[in-house]
């Protein structure tokens, strides 16, 4: 009888990998290092060993196991293909295949990690009791996963929900990390934040602000500084605000979710950052969207190893 499945969330420096029994309840998480170099070619292996310790450890048989889901930060193809992993040096691999052959032949399956840590959210957090959500993360850079009627959209390429490249400003200069100008990433991420104070206070040198004490600012000293009332920053935030709040009414035009579910690190700044998307989101989206549901997500970093065993059972 299948008791058990394992959730993994495969990430740059490190694995995080979780033991569920397959109604759903989290018994052990754990991670291990990724190890990239030679291109990566260590990491399934490692992944392989570190769940046949956990077996062994747990008295688990292969027959126990239904499966194990696995997160990784590239573009997923339906049959569990790898659609390049740059920064785990990664080209075209076939993460189902390679990991399941170590396993006994266990049943595996692999998402993209935004789209994972989605499907958690659905299931188990800030968009439990939604069908359809769209999940952004608000990090290092804007990563996305969408969820329709409880299935995850990955597109055609493996590219569905890359909502940090939406091309919000065509007139943008500068370059975004994926080699193209204007996309959302390059303005609500932490370092979008960070790149929009820098560039206002450049651009608006008659402007006192707090922020100009600090030699690099961050997205919490833009934060800091508008909780402070400082005009600068409430500018910017308010800037920034009517840039997302415009993203999410693009998607809601072609995705209409139940809500949207909002994580990462600037997320936390609470109610500066969600009040002002709200309501610029209200002003752009079609009428029939206009009242779509803005929820914070809630399961942090465990979200992509409950969205992945999720995809197993």
């Amino acid at each position: 009888m299948e008791k058990y499945a394992f959730g993994i969330d495969l990430g740059g420096t490190t694995v995080k990998l979780g033991l569920f029994t397959t109604e759903g309840e989290l018994e052990e998480k754990w991670e291990i290092p990724t190890r990239k170099e030679k291109n990566g070619e260590m990491i399934i292996g490692d992944i392989a060993s570190s769940i046949r310790e956990k077996m062994e450890e747990k008295h688990i048989s292969f027959e126990d196991v239904k499966g194990a889901g696995i997160a990784v930060p590239g573009a997923v193809i339906d049959d569990g293909i790898v659609n390049k992993c740059v920064n785990l040096g990664w080209g075209v691999k076939n993460v189902r295949k390679e990991l399941s052959y170590l396993l006994e032949e266990m049943t595996i399956k692999v998402a993209n990690d935004a789209n994972a840590a989605a499907l958690g959210e659905m299931w188990k957090g800030g968009g439990r009791g939604y069908d359809s959500i769209v999940m952004v993360t608000l990090g290092t850079g804007v990563g996305g996963g969408v969820i329709i009627d409880g299935k995850i959209l990955n597109g055609a390429n493996g590219a569905g929900g890359e909502i940090g490249h939406i091309n919000i400003d065509p007139e943008e200069t500068e370059v975004c990390g994926c080699g193209n100008r204007g996309c959302l990433e390059q303005y609500v991420s932490a370092t979008g934040y960070a790149r929009m104070t820098k560039k206002y206070l450049r651009e608006n040198k008659e402007k006192p602000s707090i922020l100009r004490d600090i030699e690099e600012p961050t997205a919490k000293d833009l934060f800091d500084a508008a909780k402070q009332h400082d005009g600068a920053a409430l500018e910017i935030v308010d800037k920034c605000s009517k840039i997302l709040g415009r993203g999410f009414a693009i998607i809601s035009a072609v995705v209409d979710p139940d809500a949207f579910v909002i994580g990462g690190g600037v997320s936390k700044a609470g109610d500066i950052v969600l009040d002002g998307v709200k309501e610029y989101y209200r002003a752009m989206a079609f009428h029939a969207s206009r009242d779509t549901k803005f929820e914070l997500a809630k399961l942090g970093n465990d979200a992509g190893i409950y969205g992945s065993v999720k995809i197993i059972l």
